[in-house]
């Protein structure tokens, strides 16, 4: 199973509902916060995400690289496999900027816990978990369908299908589940 890219301005509102039940507006409104800035610890004031009104999945190379050290030293150099490129797949996309991800990559949710409000905090690790997932390896699941065919009180034959899969190892599922 390969990642999803990083984010882009549709997805994350969208993420935003389905996994924190926030409106598009409120999804926004705390995106601009985290874009802005907040004072993390040394008295400046350090935008925490990139701009957050982007149809670009696309990450600088800058951004490439911080990732990749960022993941083999929380992770292990066995969760990364080299920098992935998304397209974007949007006609007429606006790519002017980089898809939405954490300015620092260092900057792991878990450091932010004491500076950000508890929805601040939701969200940019939601943003954080996606970029850095973007950029791990594949996940291995191994599949296993299992089918049993017999005969119903019409004797129709009837058709019982049981599946499941198994993770062989982790990947991008280390830091983010769809």
């Amino acid at each position: 199973e390969r990642p999803a890219p990083p984010f882009t301005t549709s997805t994350l509102t969208q993420e935003a509902s389905r996994k924190l039940g926030y409106s598009t507006e409120r999804t926004m409104q705390i995106a601009q916060r985290l874009f802005q800035g907040m004072e993390i610890g040394d008295g400046e004031i350090e935008g925490l995400i990139t701009y957050h009104r982007t149809d670009s999945t696309t990450l600088s190379e800058k951004a490439l690289g911080e990732a990749a050290r960022v993941i083999r030293q929380m992770f292990g150099e066995e969760f990364y496999k080299g920098p992935r490129r998304y397209q974007t797949r949007v006609k007429n996309a606006q790519e002017a900027h980089e898809a939405i991800r954490p300015t620092d990559f260092r900057l792991s949710p878990q450091r932010l816990a004491s500076v950000l409000s508890h929805d601040e905090l939701r969200l940019y690790e939601l943003v954080w978990k996606r970029t850095m997932a973007s950029q791990m390896s594949d996940a291995r699941v191994l599949k296993t369908t299992v089918e049993l065919t017999g005969r119903g009180l019409d004797h129709e034959p009837c058709v019982f299908s049981a599946s499941g899969k198994a993770i062989e190892f982790a990947g991008f599922r280390r830091a983010y589940v769809e």
